[in-house]
């Protein structure tokens, strides 16, 4: 399994933009893969659906990111990127992102997608 890196995250106030990226460590991100990426929010589990994913075909965005989140890869760089603009305090977490284990990604399921590295943390303050 590609084992993936995230970067980016940090502390900003509400309103405020992020790109978070994520690399592989130990192989190649393609055009076809399916990545999600996750959120743990303080206190709850990280077991929760994705907020984004993207493969070849398509990509989606949970409800609560819809219209301030936007997914994109660059292939020669093997890093997808998740633009987050217009950040809310409920943002706030751990993100991880993680390669979909089989054909059921596009679901943004936790049960379709690989184990989570180290994350990045994003703290949006009001």
């Amino acid at each position: 399994q590609v084992e993936l890196v995230e970067s980016g995250g940090g502390s900003l106030q509400a309103g405020g933009s992020l790109r978070l990226s994520c690399g592989a460590s130990n192989g190649n991100i393609s055009s076809k893969s399916c990545i999600g990426w996750f959120r743990q929010a303080p206190g709850k589990e990280r077991e929760g659906d994705a907020v984004t994913y993207s493969s070849g075909r398509s990509t989606r965005y949970a409800d609560s990111v819809t219209g301030r989140v936007n997914m994109t890869q660059d292939n020669a760089k093997h890093t997808v990127y998740m633009q987050m603009n217009r950040l809310h305090p409920e943002d706030t977490g751990l993100y991880f992102c993680t390669v979909g284990i089989d054909i059921y990604c596009y679901t943004m399921r936790r049960a379709s997608f690989g184990s989570f590295g180290q994350g990045t943390q994003v703290t949006v303050s009001s």
